[in-house]
């Protein structure tokens, strides 16, 4: 009885939240959150955005971390010393960029829980070991005894770390992720092979089919513009609130 009677009552709360903000933003007052957000053992609050290259990734997660007060968990493109020679020749430097890739997030994930923060992050860890490198390896671009090696290593690394709490995966077509990779314009994207593209996109279908590790949630990036359109990423934030109301 106590369980249902908190479970109301967070998501009274939530419609509350919701209403005032609204109500806020129309008067042009700046807005204030309801922090509502009730923790597990006291850990953590970790919503985690996943999709294929070109979906959407930072820019939701900004604005989940924004909207939520929570900090953010950034895929660090400028910084990564392989991410040009990658691209220029893809069977040279896969196995490097993928060991890059493993250790940065892995890192990144330890020191965030060490904070005690909520917090949205840009990539998984499992994104890495399920869809990219054994895309690579398929298309010939890494071979066996290198994907074997860093698939160990990622076992290793994934049995000392917890699942999100929430993964929200970006769904979207292939033209539309090259029409978002082209109105980006990163110069070391422009060279990406289109059945690589497609190809990972293939495999983040069968994986998020499959993702039985915690609460999940599927966005379509070809129906809901978060990016410029307030009331598409409203509709984003309600999704999440009530998949939230499931974890109490």
């Amino acid at each position: 009885m106590l369980f249902k009677l908190r479970q109301r009552f967070v998501a009274i709360l939530f419609c509350i939240r919701r209403k005032i903000c609204f109500l806020l933003e129309k008067s042009g007052e700046k807005t204030i959150y309801i922090d509502v957000s009730v923790k597990k053992n006291n850990s953590n609050m970790h919503i985690a955005i996943a999709g294929n290259i070109g979906s959407g990734k930072t820019t939701l997660t900004d604005k989940l971390a924004k909207h939520y007060g929570y900090d953010v968990l950034l895929e660090k493109m400028d910084d990564n010393p392989y991410i040009n020679s990658f691209y220029e020749d893809m069977r040279r430097w896969s196995f490097n960029l993928q060991i890059y890739y493993l250790h940065t997030r892995y890192k990144q994930l330890l020191e965030m829980k060490q904070t005690g923060r909520d917090f949205v992050q840009d990539r998984t860890l499992y994104e890495d070991a399920y869809i990219f490198a054994p895309n690579l390896q398929a298309m010939g671009l890494m071979n066996t005894r290198d994907y074997e090696n860093y698939i160990a290593v990622f076992e290793l690394l994934e049995s000392f770390i917890q699942p999100p709490d929430l993964l929200i995966y970006l769904h979207g077509e292939v033209p539309s992720l090259i029409k978002q990779i082209q109105k980006r314009g990163r110069s070391y994207e422009s060279s990406i092979r289109l059945d690589y593209l497609t190809n990972l996109n293939e495999r983040y279908e069968r994986w998020f089919e499959s993702y039985d590790k915690g609460k999940s949630l599927l966005i379509d990036i070809d129906e809901l513009n978060f990016a410029d359109s307030r009331e598409d990423l409203g509709t984003v934030i309600n999704k999440i609130d009530a998949e939230f109301n499931g974890l109490f």
